[in-house]
């Protein structure tokens, strides 16, 4: 009989997210005596703390621990047999954006073992293994919940359940969902002033650390395609993958190949004319360009990439590496509700799974 009032917790990764989360689990676990929170279970993808008998990890310097183990990280199918044979529940967080890990959510969850992420690629990867996900957890009373896989903190994806589940008819899903883009056209294409030249400001991106080691993971729009992949299955849409629709990639077709990050930016000027082009056809029109995804629910039509708007549009208005997104229902009418602010950053994703880790909590234990 499972304990009632102790709930496991195993961690997969430690890195930028695992860390603020780790912080904020210790808090949490002394804010919340009850139910007990245990960590037993915590790995990178080369080192693992556990103990057979399921005793737990102390979360002093537990980083430092991790990182000087001898222990391997198990397997995810022997991991999965060892977090089932604990005598209280149990909650994976996963704090990787490994396909591996995601690849196992089915067996975790058929062995009753609830799981809260921020990794994309579990719900953005084919539409069987999403099936797959919510039918093991619909069968064995499981959780999922992954509300910083869109938006990092952002109430996104909670917001978008209450909308559907509450019966409102959700016709439009519209925004900018990347930090990267947002602080590269807020700062390219700005709403006054003339802005920088567009490889500079990749390159003051990515210094100041809102690119991918290789801008042109930001810049393909597969992240942003990600997003939209779970925001339109959760809006009823049943998408095959991230590259089922037309995503605009604003890497030019002459540096798709070059070997490295670092030899893409410094062959980025010589293609600034092209950005220079998109940006002047928008000012003549009164408007700013923005990297969209949005999501058209009655025609089923899903997309991303460059869009006009006018001054006094929202997403024109966003500021730095803020993300916002408009649902535009039959119950809000015309004026869509908006989310807007950090689409990204350790804290406020930790914050998302955190949050997520709470309500779980408050279900099984």
């Amino acid at each position: 009989m499972a304990s009632a009032r102790q709930v496991n917790i195993a961690i997969i990764g430690a890195g930028g997210v695992g860390k603020c989360f780790l912080g904020q689990l210790e808090k949490l676990a002394q804010r919340k005596p009850s139910p007990k929170l245990v960590l037993t279970y915590i790995s990178t993808s080369k080192k693992a703390l556990y103990n057979e008998n399921h005793a737990a990890i102390s979360f002093d310097n537990v980083t430092s621990t991790l990182a000087s183990s001898s222990q391997a990280p198990l397997a995810p199918s022997k991991l999965v047999n060892y977090l089932a044979s604990a005598s209280s529940k149990t909650v994976l967080v996963d704090n990787t954006s490994s396909q591996d890990v995601a690849d196992a959510y089915p067996l975790f969850l058929s062995n009753g073992i609830s799981i809260v992420t921020p990794n994309k690629k579990a719900f953005s990867g084919s539409y069987k293994l999403w099936q797959d996900i919510f039918n093991a957890a619909e069968q064995s009373g499981a959780k999922v919940y992954h509300e910083s896989s869109v938006g990092a903190g952002l109430p996104v994806i909670s917001t978008l359940k209450d909308l559907v589940e509450t019966g409102d008819e959700v016709t439009k899903i519209e925004g900018v969902f990347s930090g990267t883009m947002s602080f590269l056209f807020n700062s390219f294409a700005p709403t006054s002033g003339s802005g920088g030249q567009w490889s500079a400001e990749v390159k003051k991106a990515k210094e100041l650390g809102y690119t991918e080691p290789d801008p042109r993971d930001d810049l393909n729009g597969l992240d942003v395609a990600r997003k939209l992949t779970i925001l339109a299955r959760l809006a009823g849409l049943e998408v095959e993958s991230p590259t089922s629709f037309p995503v605009q990639s604003l890497i030019p077709k002459e540096l798709e190949s070059v070997s490295t990050g670092d030899e893409f930016l410094e062959k980025l000027p010589a293609f600034d004319s092209q950005m220079e082009e998109v940006k002047n056809a928008a000012e003549k029109e009164g408007k700013v360009v923005r990297f969209v995804g949005s999501i058209d629910v009655a025609t089923k039509q899903v997309k991303v990439g460059l869009e006009k708007f006018d001054l006094s549009h929202p997403i024109a208005a966003l500021k730095g590496s803020d993300n916002i997104i408009s649902f535009y229902t039959k119950r809000y009418g015309s004026n869509p509700l908006i989310i807007q602010g950090a689409g990204a950053g350790g804290e406020v994703t930790a914050m998302g799974v955190t949050g997520d880790l709470i309500k779980v909590v408050s279900q099984i234990a």
